[in-house]
């Protein structure tokens, strides 16, 4: 019997998904300098879901053949934003001050990260929750134990950004509005405000009209805080 090389595991579509998006991230962390705002939290972004990638079907997400489906729908909003400043469109409030801001000399590091992270959550998350309603045709309360493997996730972002991109506590105590930007932004209230957002964005959806205005005042809203954390220093 002639030898024949051992298979390859197949690739689930879950997998290949996850693999497109962080294939994206990667060509994006190649593309933008260091210093880049949207650089900064892609780099952060980019090094969590490449964890996110190792636990799939090993207990972050419930079903692989589904698996990532809000996680994916989340990326891709922000990707989306991206390639709209990339080519000259305005993105969604919510990303504009981070692109507005990116090169700012006078904004930290932490900062960037931060916006993104506000942007992600506060907006974009919300918003994935619908999306992946529609897909899926489910009612919000079918992918809360998603959502709340996905905020795991989120957890394990922001507590990245925290503890590589926070400066040390001497230079804390000298930029004291840099300490009081870091604690006015809180992931939990950020994710119930989501998860509210998303559902109340459900209930409107036969209503087009309200449904684009909310959605519209929610964007607008996490615009505003994101260019409050991105306050130069």
């Amino acid at each position: 019997m002639p030898h024949s090389e051992q298979s390859a595991p197949p690739v689930t579509p879950a997998a290949a998904v996850l693999d497109g998006v962080l294939a994206r991230m990667r060509d994006l962390d190649a593309a933008l300098p260091p210093r880049d705002g949207i650089a900064v939290f892609n780099r952060v972004c980019l090094a969590v879901r490449r964890e996110a990638e190792r636990r799939v079907g090993t207990g972050l997400f419930a079903t692989p053949g589904a698996a990532g489906t809000l996680d994916v729908r989340l990326a891709e909003r922000y990707l989306t934003a991206v390639d709209a400043d990339a080519r000259g469109h305005r993105p969604p409030a919510c990303w504009r001050p981070l692109s507005q801001f990116r090169r700012h000399p006078g904004v930290r590091p932490v900062q960037f990260a931060l916006a993104g992270m506000n942007a992600h959550v506060g907006h974009d998350l919300a918003l994935a929750v619908v999306d992946a309603c529609r897909s899926r045709g489910c009612e919000p309360a079918d992918m809360e134990d998603e959502f709340d493997r996905v905020g795991d996730l989120l957890v394990t972002l922001e507590e990245r950004i925290r503890e590589e991109l926070t400066p040390g506590p001497d230079l804390l105590r000298i930029a004291d509005p840099l300490t009081h930007l870091l604690g006015s932004w809180s992931l939990e209230r950020a994710r119930d405000a989501a998860w509210s957002a998303a559902r109340a964005l459900w209930a409107l959806r036969r209503l087009p009209d309200l449904a684009r205005e909310s959605a519209d005042r929610l964007d607008a809203a996490v615009g505003f805080a994101g260019r409050m954390l991105l306050t130069p220093l």
